[in-house]
């Protein structure tokens, strides 16, 4: 049986390229997935790990047990240490020309051995008054060797801070949580290197470093000096983030380790190795958890449960082809065992190849879009990671997954008695138990699915929801073949206007109702998550827009660094000018506003430009009352202006995205130097045309900063916000859309090869219609008809279907803080419907055109 399984495969290799295609996919996609975490962690590991990847260990701070200037001194004289680098980071603004930007300063390691980055040009500083400046923003700032910056100088208010670490942390993809920085932002500037105020000191450009891979600091501008000069800029503050060492050759780790740990006083565990601690750190980014790999692997387990409806389908039809083979295989002595496992050795073998040709095709792809990516210098440290999981994974699931599937057609295999052309098995139907026991649980999985997607999307319940809707589809795809034939033979009457073609390709496309469903339902599949991310993402927006509204009460604003100077006419006259402009407004602050327990900065706003400004009325102030943001409780409400107290009536804000406003008719702007300025930032207010579009508002933005003199991320906003979530969403949608890609492909594969199969089939009889004055260009149509109608049907029915999911995943994820308005993207929706019909039709192609090539005798001579 062996030498007949190998001669099958010999013989008949074209029946089983479908089926190596659809394993070849799945496994791809497993392995790349698998392949993506690698590759990420590693390349986390290059550009995470730079500020210390030259050291040999790590010591790191604890809340309890700060690095202070006599442990870098025990660090040093800790036997085996070669050299030692305390590292310093400090956040402080930065003048350059006509900007004031916030910045990162770092002290130099006092050995080049453990400096993290090189030098492009110029010199380190040596001494005070010198620095360094990253590639990225002397390019953007025109700063060279010779160029003078201002260090410090202001106060620099942790609410600014903040702003900032967050919009950087968005620009770096660590994201921020809640109302505070997030893991790497926090760490990335630590409490201890946020000072309140810091002197001004003019240094100068000695020259320029390559800017850090870190994500963490790779958004910002970045400064390196000696001590000295952080001590003029920020104080002796001689408090460390971590304390890098390098050992003397031949020093063993573990002892060093712990006598780092005895001299700093350290718990165990916070002197680590490089790997150690960016190990910990790429943890910190998800908390442990790597949610994109399982979202990863919940569309590899589609394409795998898509791939292992084809190749079963496929073999179906194999089996049922061949019963009068296997019926002469029994007559001349083979057991129903043997039957069985050359069926089973087949898939086996197929299924083999299709692994390691998926496995090999997932290397190559990884190793392609990281050869990409290394190209551009903001990914010169992506890192190829190929672990031994991802081969191992790929080609046992592949083969399991093909000898999985195989089993059903194989067991009916073993049922093709000795002299007898059995029918394949019976469909599965009210008509027989086992039909009856699969209908029986996929219409209890609908309804009790279904009731809690329900239940999770009207209560908010993304928890219940996920599950219930994961149960509610099995459910349909086990109960399928009780309404995809019908479907299929309603849609039929479609095509019954072509004639005979028409006709016969819709008796055609249901003539074997289980092989119809199961080549509908590996499209219907894919056609269902692809429909169902458009309308979450559709409503996501949406949401998201009504979001937007209640937080931001403009389209843009501008924000000075706290103390700088107020912004100038001239500059304002400028940034109103631009294209795209509609408004401009300036913020003066009056006061200090004390409501509920809280204060506030009280900013001034004259009636007209809060008449132009703010097209919601109740967000602008009266006469006597000031506005205070969303959710503020208070009865009254007192405003200090530095002379006088003044009590105000208080009005609540439909938006959150500003302090106290009142009418700068009743309040004059505070004069330079009054204390109601300490910690107030000037700002701006902007309206921008609604025509614009993500490009222009982008760069809207950039030339708004240039006309203020600002950083680009001291300019915020609705309209900001949208075109970055937006981008967010899109690159998400378009990322899924080609994931499930990959299913629709592996699904069509199995309209084509069912076709084929079903030509193979059919042989005599289109033979014979042939002979009967059937033209070769009508049985195209016919095959081509029957094609369209199987994939027409799936791709309406997961229309719907994705339409349902996707408004209900998005009410129970997005419900419990907006209101959540159903948004069906229908252009969207009918081209993935048109789509999924015309490749049907490519589909058929191939079939079609062997079918017309054979010509009527040669196919009735056919057994």
């Amino acid at each position: 049986m062996l030498q007949v399984a190998f001669s099958q495969l010999k013989t008949h290799s074209r029946r089983f390229i479908a089926i190596m295609l659809a394993v070849l996919l799945a496994v791809a996609f497993l392995s790349a997935t698998l392949m993506v975490n690698s590759s990420a962690t590693a390349s986390l590991t290059a550009s995470l790990g730079q500020s210390y990847a030259k050291a040999d260990l790590v010591a790191s701070a604890t809340a309890s047990v700060p690095l202070t200037a006599a442990s870098a001194a025990a660090a040093a004289r800790t036997p085996g240490v070669a050299a030692s680098y305390p590292l310093r980071q400090d956040m402080v603004p930065v003048s350059a020309g006509t900007a004031t930007l916030a910045g990162v300063l770092r002290n130099l390691p006092a050995s080049p051995a453990l400096e993290p980055l090189a030098l492009v040009s110029g010199s380190w500083p040596t001494a005070a008054g010198q620095v360094t400046v990253d590639a990225k923003t002397a390019a953007a700032r025109h700063l060279a060797v010779g160029s003078t910056v201002t260090l410090g100088g202001t106060p620099v208010a942790a609410a600014h801070q903040e702003g900032r670490l967050k919009a950087e942390a968005r620009a770096s993809g660590s994201g921020v949580s809640g109302s505070g920085t997030s893991g790497a932002a926090r760490s990335a500037a630590p409490d201890s290197a946020l000072p309140a105020a810091s002197h001004a000191v003019k240094a100068t450009v000695t020259g320029v470093m390559a800017a850090s891979a870190d994500p963490q600091l790779s958004g910002l501008t970045q400064f390196a000096a000696t001590a000295a000069t952080l001590d003029a800029v920020s104080g002796p503050d001689t408090h460390y983030t971590t304390i890098a060492v390098k050992l003397v050759p031949g020093t063993n780790t573990a002892t060093a380790t712990t006598a780092l740990e005895q001299a700093l006083r350290l718990p165990a565990g916070q002197v680590v190795t490089p790997q150690e601690l960016t190990t910990a750190t790429v943890k910190s980014f998800t908390g442990g958890t790597d949610h994109l790999t399982i979202v990863l692997l919940a569309f590899a387990a589609v394409a795998l449960l898509v791939s292992g409806l084809v190749v079963s389908n496929t073999f179906s039809v194999l089996v049922a082809q061949r019963t009068r083979e296997l019926a002469l295989l029994r007559c001349v002595g083979a057991s129903r065992k043997q039957v069985r496992s050359s069926v089973i050795l087949e898939a086996l073998v197929v299924g083999l190849a299709a692994s390691v040709l998926g496995v090999l095709a997932a290397v190559g792809t990884m190793a392609v879009v990281v050869g990409l990516l290394r190209h551009n210098p903001d990914y010169a440290f992506a890192t190829l990671g190929v672990p031994a999981s991802s081969i191992i994974a790929g080609l046992v699931v592949g083969t399991l997954l093909t000898v999985a599937a195989s089993l059903v057609p194989a067991r009916s295999a073993t049922r093709v008695a000795p002299l007898a052309a059995l029918r394949p098995a019976d469909d599965a139907s009210v008509h027989n138990a086992a039909g009856r026991v699969r209908l029986g649980i996929g219409i209890a999985l609908i309804l009790v699915g279904g009731a809690g997607l329900v239940a999770g999307g009207l209560g908010s319940n993304l928890l219940l929801a996920v599950p219930a809707g994961a149960a509610s589809f099995v459910g349909l795809i086990l109960a399928a073949t009780l309404f995809v034939p019908r479907l299929v033979s309603m849609a039929g009457r479609l095509a019954r206007p072509a004639g005979v073609p028409g006709t016969m390709a819709s008796a055609n496309a249901v003539r074997n109702p289980r092989r119809t469903t199961a080549t509908a339902s590996a499209l219907l599949i894919g056609v269902t998550l692809v429909t169902m991310m458009m309308t979450g993402a559709a409503t996501a927006r949406q949401a998201f827009e009504s979001q937007l509204a209640d937080h931001f009460p403009v389209d843009m604003a501008a924000a000075a660094v706290p103390g700088a100077p107020a912004f100038t006419g001239a500059e304002l006259a400028k940034a109103a000018t631009l294209p795209g402009v509609e408004a401009v407004a300036q913020l003066k602050v009056v006061g200090t506003v004390t409501a509920g327990g809280r204060q506030y900065p009280a900013y001034g706003i004259s009636a007209a430009d809060a008449a132009r400004l703010l097209g919601n009325p109740a967000n602008r102030p009266a006469p006597g009352t000031v506005v205070l943001p969303k959710g503020t409780k208070a009865a009254g409400a007192s405003l200090v202006d530095g002379k006088t107290t003044t009590r105000l009536t208080v009005h609540t804000s439909t938006t959150g995205g500003f302090a106290a406003l009142v009418p700068l008719s009743d309040f004059p702007a505070a004069a330079a130097g009054s204390p109601v300025l300490a910690g107030a930032a000037d700002q701006v207010w902007i309206k921008v045309s609604p025509s614009l579009d993500g490009t222009a508002i982008t760069a809207l933005r950039t030339d708004i900063a240039s006309a203020l003199h600002v950083d680009e991320n001291q300019v915020d906003g609705a309209v900001l916000e949208k075109v970055m979530f937006n981008q967010v969403i899109n690159t998400l949608l378009l990322v899924v859309t080609g994931l499930l890609a990959v299913a629709i492909v592996i699904a069509l594969i199995g309209v084509a090869n069912t076709l084929s199969l079903s030509v193979l089939e059919r042989t005599r009889e289109n033979s014979l219609l042939r002979a009967l004055g059937l033209t070769r260009g009508q049985l195209r149509g016919m095959l081509a008809l029957e094609a369209v109608l199987i994939a027409g049907v799936a791709a309406v029915i997961g229309s719907v279907l994705g339409v349902v999911y996707g408004w209900l995943g998005a009410q129970s994820a997005l419900g419990s803080f907006t209101t959540v308005v159903p948004v069906v993207p229908w252009a969207q929706v009918l081209l993935v419907v048109a789509v999924a019909a015309a490749a049907g039709l490519l589909a058929s192609v191939v079939p079609a055109r062997r079918a017309a090539r054979l010509s009527p005798v040669e196919g009735l001579a056919v057994d």
